[in-house]
């Protein structure tokens, strides 16, 4: 997943989507996948793909907005090539973005406690989503990805909750405060331990902000680092 560096041609139907508002492009996938602002608004546009959809996003958001700041979702809509979603933009800026690039300390801290207060405020007893271990090697496998047979052996759940799933740092928005404000790209959000979200979230900083701020996100979430679980879920998400 990158922000596209070069002049991007939107599908025709997120012209006609967009209307009289300009489109910028603001992040690619790794399916083909675009997302463009297009005034207050953004419209996700991505070809079919077996490992997430955006209608699975769709009914996420739905669910999940009565409890968290995510998106609201103004049209879905798909055809026999790939779907589009439009949804309200939201305060703030991902914590990729150039100004939180520069202030690593800053962000990764807003990460783990958005993180967190994401799994504070979800109610796992309500959800009817999951993303455990065994639903992700079933995913993968109808992907043609064959795992080794060691994650089916998964460490026993510390604390459930409802997962983002996608928990890498440019999906938290953050305000000119310096604080979290919202979720995005909650396609696969779902019940699972809580650990499968740290571990993501923590191993992504390396990605975007250099070495040695792991366990900077994972003091900001509030708990010591437990390095099994870590392994085992950085692992897993490398693997599929």
């Amino acid at each position: 997943m990158s922000i596209p560096a070069e002049a991007v041609a939107a599908p025709a139907v997120v012209q006609t989507l967009a209307g009289r508002d300009g489109l910028a492009p603001v992040w690619r996938n790794d399916y083909g996948g675009l997302t463009f602002r297009a005034g207050s608004r953004y419209i996700k546009w991505c070809p079919h793909n077996l490992e997430t959809s955006l209608a699975d996003e769709a009914t996420r958001l739905a669910w999940a907005a009565a409890y968290t700041p995510v998106p609201r979702m103004i049209e879905y809509g798909a055809d026999a090539d790939a779907e589009w979603l439009v949804t309200e933009a939201l305060p703030g800026e991902s914590a990729v973005a150039p100004r939180w690039l520069a202030n690593p300390a800053t962000a990764v801290r807003a990460i783990g406690e958005g993180l967190r207060a994401l799994h504070e405020a979800l109610p796992v007893g309500e959800c009817p989503f999951v993303w455990d271990v065994p639903s992700r090697i079933a995913n993968a496998a109808a992907r043609g990805i064959q795992l080794p047979a060691r994650f089916a052996d998964a460490p026993a759940i510390e604390r459930a909750v409802v997962c983002h799933a996608d928990a890498c740092s440019p999906n938290t928005l953050i305000g000119d405060d310096g604080r979290w404000t919202a979720h995005v790209d909650l396609g696969q959000l779902g019940v699972a331990d809580r650990w499968a979200d740290i571990a993501v979230a923590s191993m992504s900083t390396e990605w975007n902000y250099g070495p040695g701020w792991q366990d900077a996100l994972i003091a900001a979430y509030g708990v010591e680092p437990d390095r099994q679980r870590l392994a085992f879920y950085r692992d897993l998400w490398n693997a599929t």
